[in-house]
């Protein structure tokens, strides 16, 4: 099966609309971001991020397709007119070349839905309530994107754990009330100072949301509330998980369900770009 055929079969599989408009070619983000898509696929790899050390494993095991939800060249739109003489591009570019590998990048396709027991479902967010156990624990069970759950109460330590080994991360970034009684979760979307995080910072006060499961997040607006309201003895607390950690969920999921559509014939499996953080501890 060519890599095209599999592109194809990946879009049936998908919703037509994101954030309420049509995904029109030559406007979405999904498209090839580097490679042939015209050559016989070996292998699927589906990853968050085509990270050099996912590009050099993806070679290794002779699997030359690389579906990515995030951009491969460092800006939105992978423009690489202004990286040529970039000595990291260079090398990565290199890299791809080296093993004949092909990315193409399924973002708005993936969002817009992907059909589940028969009702279309955001294959990121639906992907990461189903790998964390949380598919019961909906508020609205018919979200295509379910960003809410109540959960049994739990600690600030149980949640801290279960995110460690269900993300595969080394860590956590734990911003709030140490003490906080954990049951209203909510995962926001980029928290990134701007006027609707007056909206966020509502919403957990109306709602009683006692966690958040963050993307992106400045250290003021809604950082700052929870801080202060954690101070001030509320339930409130934020797990920084960041951006490609917590969507790299949804990638392990969609292999899965690639795997199920392409049946046997072409191998997928999906590789962690890897835990965006280090530690490095206090003395």
């Amino acid at each position: 099966m060519k890599i095209t055929e599999i592109i194809e079969t990946m879009k049936k599989y998908a919703g037509n609309s994101y954030g309420g408009k049509l995904i029109e070619e030559g406007k979405t983000r999904d498209k090839i971001l580097y490679g042939n898509p015209d050559q016989e696929c070996t292998g699927v790899i589906c990853t968050c991020y085509a990270s050099v050390d996912v590009i050099k494993q993806a070679g290794k095991m002779g699997y030359n397709f690389i579906v990515v939800h995030e951009a491969l060249f460092w800006n939105h739109g992978d423009h690489t007119d202004w990286l040529q003489d970039n000595t990291a591009f260079q090398k990565k570019k290199a890299l791809l070349d080296q093993y004949g590998i092909c990315v193409w990048r399924n973002h708005d396709h993936i969002h817009a839905g992907i059909p589940v027991d028969g009702q279309p479902r955001d294959g990121i967010f639906y992907g990461m309530s189903t790998l964390l156990g949380w598919n019961s624990y909906m508020v609205d069970p018919s979200s295509v994107a379910p960003r809410d759950f109540l959960l049994p109460e739990m600690t600030v330590k149980e949640m801290a754990e279960h995110l460690i080994r269900s993300f595969h991360l080394k860590g956590v970034r734990f911003i709030g009330n140490p003490d906080c009684k954990i049951r209203r979760v909510h995962v926001p979307m980029h928290i990134c100072g701007h006027d609707e995080d007056r909206d966020l910072i509502s919403k957990i006060n109306e709602e009683d949301i006692n966690c958040l499961l963050s993307l992106e997040m400045v250290d003021f607006t809604a950082c700052e509330y929870m801080r202060d309201a954690a101070m001030e003895g509320e339930d409130r607390c934020i797990f920084a998980l960041g951006h490609f950690n917590l969507e790299e969920l949804g990638m392990e999921y969609y292999a899965g369900y690639l795997a199920e559509k392409l049946g046997d014939g072409i191998p997928v499996r999906f590789l962690q770009s890897g835990d965006s953080y280090s530690y490095i501890p206090a003395n």
